[in-house]
């Protein structure tokens, strides 16, 4: 008798090798400057697969018009002596075009200009996904902060309600002190859910943006109190990428005006002469004659792209200038915010010790515990805001440098 239930051990076995792959698919994500090394990112996969392909085409710009191999068999198949082969005449001859004007020269000019810009688009990419993942990173741990703050909210509340409930019972306080003090309890504990909600949406997204199927459950601390030393000696990468767009641009309207000039095509062959039985060599060239097509629609084209791309690069140099002098203000703004919210931190959080010794021993009202209590959260929540946003604006300072935010600090 056959049966479809899988012996206890067997089901042991199945049950504790997914909660193996459940562990090792969910973890605690890397450090910060661990994932910035990575090159396992989608986006970054993307920027250099873009340069490769780039790089193919500029190899291939360099390749030669392949020669034609041509053959012909006349006077066969007609009336009277051309009814069989035997007047047939047999040619074979081969041809090869030759590039005038140095169009080969201008095209393999203009695929090295593009695999330039590729390459600086790689950067900006690079640059720009640093920054991304910087922030992702920070945002990621701010929630954990957060949920951990709300718990610590939660705990302080319960140990008020549970003060209030005290003095309640020895008929220092009436009864609607305990019901206040235990309708903060409920506050308290929405806030944990909603921070456990936001945490699970930062960490999903930074899993989305490092790519691969991990599934993280926590970020290792450190990211939000990095000190980073910013540098402007970089070239901004959007400048970077705009003169190198440019430099395409003026590739392809010499390219354009290049292509104006006619090629030749040059035939080389011999002849067979069966009615003869003799032999002879052929030799030829064509030449297209220039009346109708001169290029000029796209010569044109190819000036007024160039003409944009040269606004676009001052444009481009202009925006990277106001970035730059705009993301050092707020990044100077967003180092003093942090320490001001840090002093606040702690004097709020020594203004609640004190009111709850005060209430405990019956100096001070509920309502100024509570006070002092919600005090120190919004003074915890705002130390972490300003954190965030401290790491926020260096990673735009970073970008706006052309730099890889945090990269190799500790």
């Amino acid at each position: 008798m056959s049966s479809n239930r899988w012996p206890p051990r067997a089901a042991w076995a199945f049950a504790a090798c997914g909660a193996l792959h459940g562990v090792a698919a969910a973890q605690t994500a890397p450090p910060l400057e661990t994932l910035l090394r990575e090159a396992a990112a989608p986006r970054l996969i993307v920027v250099d697969a873009e340069m490769r392909a780039a790089e193919g085409r500029a190899q291939q710009a360099r390749a030669r018009p392949n020669p034609t191999l041509d053959l012909q068999v006349e006077n066969v198949g007609g009336s009277g002596p051309y009814h069989d082969f035997e007047a047939a005449e047999t040619t074979l001859s081969i041809g090869q075009v030759l590039e005038l004007g140095g169009k080969r020269g201008a095209r393999t000019a203009t695929a090295r200009a593009e695999f330039d810009t590729a390459r600086s688009r790689a950067v900006l990419g690079r640059v720009a996904y640093a920054r991304d993942l910087v922030v992702a990173y920070a945002t990621a741990e701010a929630a954990s902060e957060r949920l951990a703050a709300a718990r610590e909210s939660h705990e302080l509340a319960e140990a008020d309600a549970r003060a209030a409930q005290l003095l309640v019972d020895n008929g220092k306080e009436a009864e609607l002190r305990a019901l206040q003090a235990r309708a903060a309890v409920s506050v308290a504990q929405a806030e944990v859910s909603r921070a456990e909600a936001e945490l699970g949406g930062a960490l999903a997204r930074l899993g989305a943006l490092t790519g691969g199927e991990r599934t993280f459950t926590a970020v290792t601390p450190g990211a939000l109190d990095r000190v980073w030393p910013a540098s402007s000696s970089n070239k901004a990468p959007t400048v970077a990428v705009a003169e190198a767009e440019q430099r395409v641009a003026t590739r392809k309207l010499d390219l354009e005006h290049r292509r104006a000039t006619p090629d030749v095509t040059v035939n080389f062959g011999v002849r067979r002469l069966a009615g003869e039985d003799a032999t002879a060599a052929v030799a030829g060239f064509s030449l297209p004659l220039p009346l109708f097509d001169r290029n000029r629609g796209a010569v044109n084209a190819a000036r007024a792209e160039a003409d944009a791309a040269r606004a676009r690069l001052l444009m481009a140099q202009a925006e990277a200038i106001a970035d730059r002098r705009g993301a050092e203000g707020e990044a100077g703004a967003a180092e003093r915010s942090a320490a001001a919210a840090r002093e606040g931190q702690v004097v709020a959080r020594e203004a609640y010790r004190l009111a709850r010794l005060g209430y405990e021993a019956g100096k001070l009202p509920l309502i100024e515990l509570l006070a002092a209590r919600r005090d120190l959260v919004s003074a915890r929540q705002r130390a972490i805001e300003a954190r965030l946003a401290r790491v926020k604006a260096l990673a735009d300072l970073a970008q706006a440098n052309g730099q890889i935010a945090f990269e190799d600090t500790q």
